[in-house]
């Protein structure tokens, strides 16, 4: 079976920066949960963004749920990300004044095949939001709550839902626990990896806490694959 990513001879720097990421191969399998680890800066969060597709790759091939990224414009790669990926970004951003439920379901009001994904799985999407929202812990007296009104624990968990919601192909993760101590950090991750297996969704998450190893399939050092730091070494 076809990988859901597959990349070679990626090449990546920051405009006038020096070279950060040199990857030879990155492949990840359907339903596969990857964890990448690494120390700070080395490109992380970049590589993220380039499977992402919000920065454009420099590549031998990359392709991603079955598109060639290396040809595919901006707006296309903005609109399979919408589609068909749940981003959970490090930073969460959410829309402060709408409230949980309408941050959890603005992805299936922007692209409709996230909203008949919904519909497949459940009555209709707000019934999946709330389906999502009750199993990753947070009770229904915040549901209607500006997002800005919540913990950062509370703000993360909405994070997660909308990340889910439409059964999206591919979810990736930015240090979504950098903010949470080690017993809250273990009970998320139970959740969110419990909902993630739900939807048959693979999975990257990007952390530099080795006590996350045991949720996942895979765990791959970016230090060990990136030949950039080798060469700096």
């Amino acid at each position: 079976m076809n990988p859901i990513i597959s990349i070679e001879n990626l090449l990546f720097s920051w405009p006038k920066g020096p070279p950060l990421l040199e990857i030879a191969q990155f492949q990840l399998a359907r339903g596969e949960r990857l964890l990448v680890q690494g120390q700070s800066g080395i490109g992380k969060t970049s590589l993220l963004s380039l499977i992402s597709g919000i920065i454009r790759p420099q590549a031998d091939s990359f392709k991603v749920l079955g598109e060639n990224f290396l040809r595919l414009p901006a707006i296309s790669r903005d609109r399979l990300r919408g589609e068909r990926m749940g981003v959970i970004f490090q930073q969460f951003n959410l829309l402060p004044y709408l409230s949980v439920l309408q941050n959890v379901l603005l992805p299936t009001q922007l692209f409709p095949d996230r909203e008949k994904r919904c519909t497949a799985r459940d009555a209709s999407a707000q019934d999946q939001a709330t389906r999502l929202l009750d199993a990753l812990g947070l009770p229904a007296s915040v549901w209607h709550q500006p997002s800005y009104q919540l913990s950062v624990g509370q703000q993360q968990r909405v994070a997660a839902a909308r990340a889910l919601i439409g059964a999206p192909d591919l979810i990736l993760a930015d240090e979504p626990t950098s903010a949470l101590d080690e017993d809250h950090q273990q009970e998320f991750m139970r959740l969110l990896m419990e909902q993630v297996r739900l939807t048959g969704a693979a999975c990257i998450l990007v952390s530099h806490q080795r006590s996350l190893n045991q949720f996942f399939d895979r765990v791959t050092d970016l230090t060990a694959i990136n030949q950039v730091k080798r060469k700096a070494a």
